[in-house]
C-alpha cells in the first residue's frame, strides 16, 4: 500500500445510535409529556383540601 492510496475503514465512520440511547431520549420525551398531567391531580388535591377546609370552617362556625 503506498501513502497515495485511501485508508479503508474496517468500522463504520458514523454509527447507528444505540437502543440505550434512544431508550434514555424516549424517557426523557416522555417525561416532558407527561409531566403536564400532573397539574390536575395537584388541582384535585388542592380542591379536595378547599373542601376540607370550608366544611371544618362551616363546623365550627354553625352553633351546635
Amino acid at each position: 500500500m503506498t501513502s497515495a492510496q485511501p485508508v479503508v475503514a474496517t468500522v463504520a465512520l458514523v454509527r447507528e445510535p444505540r437502543a440505550s440511547v434512544l431508550a434514555a431520549f424516549q424517557l426523557v420525551e416522555d417525561a416532558r409529556y407527561l409531566g403536564t398531567e400532573r397539574r390536575p391531580r395537584r388541582n384535585r388535591a388542592r380542591r379536595l383540601v378547599q373542601r376540607t377546609v370550608d366544611s371544618r370552617r362551616l363546623a365550627r362556625d354553625l352553633p351546635v
